[in-house]
């Protein structure tokens, strides 16, 4: 089962992520809420919509944009749509 990891916390687990461009998707009711915070960072994908971050928390510890999700994404990427993916030094196992 993957697992998202952080700041040595299990942040996410899921049976059903799904792997895009190296990135695993986990659907947003598996992640832990609490570790995330809302970001103002936006960025645009042509291929994929527009992504939305969030900072990872871990106790006192921000992890800057180290989540996106995709609250629209384009028709070939409607799969990712409730999916959290992330990076920035957050491991998946």
């Amino acid at each position: 089962m993957p697992k998202a990891y952080w700041n040595g916390a299990v942040i996410a687990e899921s049976d059903d992520t799904l792997l895009v461009d190296g990135h695993h998707y986990f659907p947003v009711e598996h992640v832990r809420e609490e570790c995330l915070r809302p970001s103002q960072t936006r960025a645009a994908s042509a291929e994929k919509g527009e992504a939305r971050y969030f900072h990872v928390v871990v106790g006192r510890e921000l992890n800057a944009d180290a989540a996106w999700t995709f609250l629209d994404p384009t028709p070939e990427f409607r799969e990712l749509t409730g999916r959290i993916a992330f990076w920035h030094g957050v491991e998946i196992e």
